[in-house]
């Protein structure tokens, strides 16, 4: 029997609902994971709830997974009046769920945070539905939060996440990544760091999260008017929607080479070509850039939940995998000696990229879907 038969017939086809998304962290998890599944067994059937953003649909279509939406709307951060008016719409996004799940009759329900995946996941435990949750972040979401007393297991993706530490249904996986990601980890050998100069131009790649980051786009334009030998750099350039001309115009102006796009859609190659990475340092950013081993500076954005990215990006910056820029003390002329620097010290570039690999977990994704089949076997007594 072939390896690939063999694997077919060792993991049953499930129905699996991947719940939740609205941004990059969220979602590319859900990705991760889905792919894992349907790797095990193609005749897997993969279901995302989410709420029908454009970024969402774009890139799921693009993977060919099937996408529903349900009414949903995040309640943290927001006035009195729209926390209220968005409690309200909770019961008939549960509605909905529950259609969708007896539509689609899965075996598990995967909830990925955001708060799409809240009314989802009530319902699956309305219906006995197994769930498994996923948390990306050092500090669990909200939505996660209130929905770990449903769940019968609990992902985590660092050690020391408070609360759910508490919990025996808790596992440490680590942050899933999506396979292009992986694959380009293992296809970059051949580019070495110290070829720069001599072969090539030092490339940048400066990424701010699926939506871009401002704040990022305004230091880098104000950087690239500091830097001295300039056909020496070339830029890789996510701007996010609001900013791609603007940015675009800035790097036209300063003569610096550069490919400038909103949302890259195919990360892997973008990461494959970079020297130094640029970036906020949300979980799934961080995830990446330990799978692929690259050096990194982060700029974590100084609005995230409990502040949650400049704990994410201390954690590795504390192990020498990393260096932390917090936005209020980020301007071009920092920006821009800090890419010099590291242009001129392939050594400590090297080493920094050594370290962040060294806390890479690829392994991540087939952890989790390894005790969800042990979940769903537990009940289901399926053969593995």
């Amino acid at each position: 029997m072939t390896e690939k038969n063999h694997t077919h017939r060792t993991h049953p086809a499930l129905s699996i609902v991947i719940a939740g998304g609205g941004t990059g962290g969220h979602l590319f998890p859900g990705i991760a994971i889905a792919q894992e599944f349907a790797a095990r067994n193609p005749d897997t059937k993969v279901l995302f709830v989410g709420t029908g953003k454009p970024f969402e649909i774009s890139v799921l279509s693009e993977l060919g997974f099937k996408h529903e939406k349900i009414t949903a709307e995040g309640i943290k951060g927001r006035g009195l009046v729209k926390q209220i008016v968005s409690i309200c719409k909770i019961p008939k996004g549960i509605c909905e769920s529950i259609l969708i799940l007896r539509r689609f009759n899965p075996d598990l329900v995967v909830g990925v945070g955001g708060y799409a995946a809240g009314p989802l996941v009530m319902a699956a435990w309305l219906l006995r539905i197994h769930i498994a949750l996923h948390e990306q972040n050092i500090l669990m979401g909200i939505t996660n939060r209130v929905l770990s007393c449903l769940a019968d297991r609990i992902f985590v993706s660092f050690e020391h996440t408070p609360l759910a530490m508490k919990r025996s249904n808790v596992r440490i996986s680590g942050n899933p990544v999506r396979r292009e990601i992986l694959q380009s980890a293992g296809n970059q050998n051949t580019r070495t760091v110290e070829s720069f100069g001599k072969q090539r131009p030092f490339t940048i790649l400066i990424i701010g999260g699926s939506q871009g980051a401002h704040g990022i786009n305004l230091a880098v334009m104000e950087a690239v008017g500091h830097i001295k030998e300039k056909e020496a750099f070339f830029f890789i350039h996510q701007t996010g929607p609001k900013d791609e001309i603007t940015v675009q115009n800035a790097y036209r102006r300063s003569g610096i080479a550069a490919e400038v796009q909103a949302f890259f859609p195919d990360m892997a190659r973008q990461y494959q070509q970079a020297d130094l990475v640029i970036c906020r340092a949300g979980a799934t950013t961080v995830a990446e850039i330990t799978a692929v081993g690259k050096g990194v500076v982060f700029v974590p954005f100084p609005f995230a939940a409990d502040n949650h990215q400049v704990l994410n990006a201390r954690t590795l910056a504390d192990a020498g995998a990393a260096e932390m820029i917090l936005q209020q003390d980020l301007n071009g002329r920092i920006l821009a000696d800090k890419i010099e620097y590291f242009a001129s010290n392939p050594e400590a570039l090297n080493r920094m990229a050594s370290r962040a690999k060294s806390l890479g977990r690829p392994d991540a994704a087939a952890m989790i879907v390894d005790d969800c089949y042990r979940l769903v076997n537990s009940s289901n007594q399926l053969t593995i």
